[in-house]
């Protein structure tokens, strides 16, 4: 039976892209017919998908009960002593991935069909959804690294497209760019790598690049440093993949397509996929000491970098998307120091509460839209948000969930493998475990941050009276997308903004309305109070609010499989048991978890507390935002200067300047030196091709001349080059 279930997990991967050919061809010859019954297709979606899981779930099954590896190779091309086998591989990482893809790529379906069910591009939605997840699954059921670049770039396409879903708004036709450039630059090292690892060992399939490349390693038949730089070039794929340092910048602006897009980006796919590569050649970099301590290092950059870049964000999504960073540099940490199952534990563990977390805040963008419009430069921004409890009481239960297990609170599923990582970082390293554990508390501050702006307190949007908000625009995007590209000179808040105000850590100016959003505001502002009025704040439908029931569960429970239970008088966990044959035994007793997690809790307490001091009660009992500043300067300034809180203010919210940096030193180098180059071609290349023909043009109309058909002129021309060729023969024999 086993053998029967393992022969037919190709099918995993072609069951979301029939969803995907049948909607291409559907669009192709019967577009009218397949509009009418275009619903249809997202319950086709989930159904497809849900098959997957089912055979994921089995091949779990069999994993954990001891079958280790299967694979399947058929082969492709033969040429000589050249072979290229195409197939299938089944392992504990894989059936892991599987479980992961499958289960979120199902949530984030059902929460689409609600979602994005307004759009004019519903059907060209979900066809791109099915085709990112049937690449992902190949991905990672992939048998050699050709097939792995093959999917890898299937996935960078989706991204692109999915990314730049709305293209016809220019931050969104930007992000996508931006997105698709910077991987290419990691893609370009992945296949550099992937040849150079083909001429040292002859293979592409995993297991005998493994033997080899061993041996080679151990018997000093290669370079060691050329081996270091094919390691390096391999990795800069999972760098710009997954966000690390310094290629992380496409990973904010992403959030410029739809939020379950942002999902499942951030959570089972495409930042995975990163991972995913490291640990499947995690065998492969284990004999490099020096690839393995600079993975460490890339990690506490990374984890350090995007929590200190997610403290001062007002887009909720764009906070969401700096913590992903930040909890991925964590887990390239863990790989960094040898740490892989407690890796992969948190890569699991994350993936459901960042896939709740993004769920949770589409949910809220949703209920925010009525009231200040379809630009997401308002729906999102966490400065005209507040006092949301009363309106989204379930979203804000399952976003506080998602929040506290982000925290690192216990029994939430990140607090496990978070504080395994921070406690094999001090056998490590006690400088990567100091970054890691204050990052801890970091994490805890900002998250807590978001939450007490989105929920607690007031609704910011009316801080102010309507009549003494003045004019600016406040504007609605069609189902397309359509948004301003320059800013607003004068609203702060919105990006591209140049302007001379000094911006406050805490939010100093307040939204502004056009006069026509005002009137509508003081009409309804007495029906205020009532819990379901369109035009303010309301919860999200059944099918929204499902997949979130659905994701707090795991929230909750997933973060067991890491807990040590007594098998035999021998404490094994069943990750552990998952992952490694039984002989290599977890040795954490439940006391260890105990003790061992007291600090990392205490520093989450710690963030938390602080955000509550900013951002908590006194902070959201003010109902006018110069009230807030005057009690921040007088009380606050004690602990925190102000040119601390503006340089703190100032690197997380212009992104620690690295997009600045990219832009001004790399690409208008490149602009210039492309600039130059094209002076050369046009005045230089094609100036002198033009001077011959010039110069031809010239000497034609003066020969055409002296053939006029006179006899003497033809008999002057030719004694003339005769005594010319014979002046010149008799000096050059002289």
């Amino acid at each position: 039976m086993m053998e029967h279930i393992y022969q037919y997990a190709w099918i995993i991967p072609l069951l979301p892209i029939t969803v995907t050919i049948s909607i291409g061809f559907g669009l192709l010859f019967v577009p009218t017919a397949i509009k009418k019954i275009r619903r249809i297709w997202a319950f086709y979606s989930v159904l497809f998908l849900s098959i997957a899981m089912v055979f994921a779930s089995n091949l779990s099954i069999q994993q954990i009960n001891g079958n280790f590896v299967y694979q399947y190779i058929w082969s492709w091309t033969i040429n000589n002593d050249f072979s290229l086998e195409f197939g299938y591989l089944i392992d504990p990482l894989t059936s892991i991935m599987l479980i992961l893809i499958t289960t979120v790529g199902i949530m984030v379906l059902l929460y689409s069909d609600n979602y994005m069910s307004h759009d004019l591009g519903y059907l060209r939605f979900f066809a791109y959804m099915n085709f990112f997840n049937a690449s992902m699954l190949g991905l990672v059921t992939s048998a050699n690294l050709v097939q792995i670049y093959i999917f890898w770039e299937l996935v960078g396409v989706c991204s692109y497209l999915l990314i730049g879903f709305w293209f016809t708004r220019p931050t969104a036709a930007s992000a996508c760019q931006k997105a698709f450039v910077t991987n290419r630059v990691g893609d370009f090292g992945l296949l550099l790598g992937i040849l150079g690892f083909y001429w040292m060992t002859g293979s592409f399939e995993f297991r005998n690049l493994f033997e080899t490349f061993t041996k080679l390693i151990q018997n000093h038949e290669v370079n060691s440093l050329f081996a270091t730089l094919c390691a390096f070039l391999l990795f800069l794929g999972a760098i710009a993949k997954s966000a690390q340092f310094p290629l992380h910048v496409w990973l904010p602006d992403a959030m410029e397509g739809p939020t379950p897009i942002s999902a499942l980006i951030h959570a089972a796919t495409m930042v995975a996929a990163g991972i995913f590569l490291v640990a499947r050649l995690f065998p492969l970099f284990t004999v490099i000491p020096y690839i393995m301590h600079f993975f460490s290092w890339i990690g506490v950059i990374t984890l350090a970098l995007g929590a200190t870049l997610a403290l001062a964000q007002r887009d909720i999504k764009r906070s969401l998307a700096y913590s992903t960073m930040s909890q991925l540099g964590y887990i390239m940490l863990a790989l960094g120091i040898g740490s892989y199952r407690v890796a992969l534990f948190h890569l699991i563990t994350h993936a459901y509460s960042k896939a709740l977390l993004f769920l949770g805040s589409g949910s809220i963008i949703h209920s925010m839209e009525p009231l200040v419009g379809y630009s997401p430069d308002k729906s999102q921004n966490m400065a005209l948000m507040g006092g949301l409890t009363r309106y989204v009481p379930i979203t804000k239960m399952s976003f506080l969930l998602g929040t506290l297990s982000l925290c690192g609170i216990p029994p939430l599923a990140c607090f496990w493998s978070k504080d395994e990582i921070i406690n094999d970082s001090w056998l490590y390293s006690p400088f990567f475990a100091i970054i890691a554990f204050f990052t801890a508390g970091l994490t805890a501050f900002y998250m807590f941050r978001m939450y007490l702006l989105t929920f607690e307190g007031n609704l910011h949007v009316h801080l102010k009276n309507y009549s003494e908000i003045s004019n600016s625009s406040l504007y609605s995007i069609s189902l397309w997308g359509k948004e301003a590209s320059n800013g607003d000179k004068k609203n702060p808040f919105l990006p591209g903004t140049k302007s001379n105000e000094k911006v406050s850590f805490f939010f100093k100016n307040p939204y502004k309305f056009d006069e026509n959003v005002i009137n509508k505001m003081q009409n309804l502002s007495q029906e205020f109070g009532k819990k379901n009025s369109f035009m303010y704040p309301h919860e999200s439908d059944n099918t929204i609010l499902f997949p979130l029931f659905i994701l707090v569960l795991f929230t909750l429970f997933v973060g067991f499989i890491g807990i040590p239970f007594n098998q035999e008088e021998i404490p094994i966990d069943l990750l552990s048991k998952w992952l490694t044959p039984l002989e290599n035994k977890n040795t954490h007793e439940w006391y260890e978890f105990l003790t061992n997690g007291i600090p990392s809790i205490s520093i989450a307490v710690f963030g938390i507390i602080i955000a509550f001091f900013f951002y908590g009660p006194v902070y959201s009992s003010f109902t006018n935002l110069d009230l807030i500043n005057s009690f921040v300067k007088r009380g606050y300034k004690r602990i925190f200067s102000d040119p601390v809180v503006n340089l703190i203010y100032n690197w997380s919210y212009y992104r620690g300047y690295i997009d600045f940096f990219y832009t001004s030193i790399l690409t208008e180098s490149i602009r210039g030196i492309a600039k130059s180059v094209s002076f050369f071609d046009k005045y230089i290349i094609d100036g002198i091709i033009n001077l011959l023909g010039i110069s031809n043009f010239f000497l034609s109309e003066w020969f055409k001349y002296i053939g006029a058909g006179r006899i003497s002129s033809y008999l002057f021309c030719y004694f003339f080059y005769v005594s010319l060729f014979l002046i010149i023969s008799f000096f050059y024999y002289i």
